[in-house]
C-alpha cells in the first residue's frame, strides 16, 4: 500500500518539537493508510525517531528574496516554498500532504488526501473569502512536486518579481501560480477551519460558552491568536479573541498524541 506523504517545515525556535510530534501522531491516527512524515528543519532535536528530517536548505535566492521581503516587510515568509522543489525528496512516490505547525487534527483526513488529484488543494483564505478574492490560506496544502515544481522554479528564475508581486506572502503566491496554471482546487470550508473565526464567535459569545469545534472539521488552524497552548488554558491576550479553557483542544493535541506516542514524545 502506498503511503500518505506529509510534510511539515520547522525554522527556528518559536515551536518546539513537540509541536512536530502531536503533528505527526494527529496524521497518522487519522489515516487509514502507513504514514511517511517529513520535516524540513535546521532543529530535529527531540523529534520522534519515525519523523524523516530534511535539511533546511541555504536556497540560491535567498539573498534575493530577503531584500524583496524586507521591502515588503514579510521578513521570514515565502520559506515553505523550499518543499515545492522537485526531486526534494528523491525516492518519493505520489502527492505530499503538507501542514503549518500551528494546526491541530481533529477527523479524519481522507478526504483532504484523496480529493482532487493532480491539482494543487488549499481551503479559500477566510479574509480573503470575505473580500471576494481568490486566494488560498497556507496552513493546510496538497501538491505534487513531480507536477507542481513549478513553483519552486518560477520563484527561483525570477525572485524579486515574484516576492513583490505577492507582496510577500507565500500562500498568495502558491495559490495565485496553480490557479494560473489551472492547477488548484479549494479544500472544502468545513474540513479546515479557524480557531478564532469558527470556534471562538465574536464578544459576547466567547465570554459566554466554551469554544466549540465544528462537527465536520478535519483540521483547526491556530493562525495568529491565541496559539494552542494558550487556548488550551484560557486567553485573556483580547478583548475580540477572549477564550475560555478549551476541554476538546486539550484531547486532541495533548492527550491523545501523548497515549499514541508516549510522554516522552508528546
Amino acid at each position: 500500500m502506498q503511503p500518505a506523504n506529509i510534510i511539515c517545515i520547522k525554522w527556528g525556535t518559536l515551536f518546539g518539537p513537540e509541536y512536530v510530534n502531536r503533528l505527526y501522531s494527529g496524521v497518522r491516527r487519522n489515516l487509514d493508510v502507513p504514514v511517511r512524515f517529513f520535516c524540513m528543519t535546521e532543529h530535529s532535536e527531540g523529534f520522534h525517531p519515525d519523523i524523516e528530517v530534511l535539511d533546511l536548505p541555504s536556497e540560491p535566492y535567498q539573498a534575493e528574496m530577503d531584500a524583496a521581503l524586507a521591502v515588503a516587510n514579510r521578513q521570514g515568509a515565502m520559506r515553505k516554498t523550499s518543499l515545492f522543489r522537485s526531486g526534494l525528496i528523491p525516492d518519493l512516490q505520489g502527492p505530499i500532504l503538507g501542514f503549518d505547525l500551528d494546526v491541530v487534527i481533529t477527523g479524519d483526513l481522507t478526504p483532504i488526501w484523496e480529493m482532487a488529484p493532480g491539482k494543487v488543494a488549499m481551503r479559500h483564505d477566510w479574509t480573503e473569502k470575505r473580500k471576494g478574492r481568490p486566494t488560498g490560506h497556507g496552513s493546510v496544502f496538497r501538491y505534487d512536486p513531480a507536477v507542481h515544481g513549478y513553483l519552486y522554479d518560477e520563484l527561483a528564475t525570477d525572485t524579486y518579481k515574484v516576492v513583490e508581486e505577492a507582496r510577500g506572502s507565500e500562500q498568495r503566491y502558491t495559490s495565485h501560480k496553480a490557479m494560473e496554471k489551472g492547477d488548484f482546487a479549494y479544500i472544502p470550508d468545513d474540513l479546515v477551519v479557524s480557531y478564532k473565526y469558527d470556534c471562538l464567535g465574536l464578544p459576547p459569545v466567547n465570554y459566554l460558552r466554551d469554544p466549540i469545534l465544528p462537527e465536520n472539521a478535519r483540521v483547526v488552524c491556530f493562525h495568529g491568536r491565541p496559539k494552542m497552548p494558550e487556548a488550551i488554558a484560557g486567553y485573556k491576550g483580547s478583548l475580540i479573541r477572549y477564550s475560555r479553557p478549551c476541554a476538546w483542544l486539550q484531547d486532541h493535541w495533548v492527550d491523545r498524541a501523548r497515549a499514541d506516542l508516549g510522554d516522552r514524545w508528546a
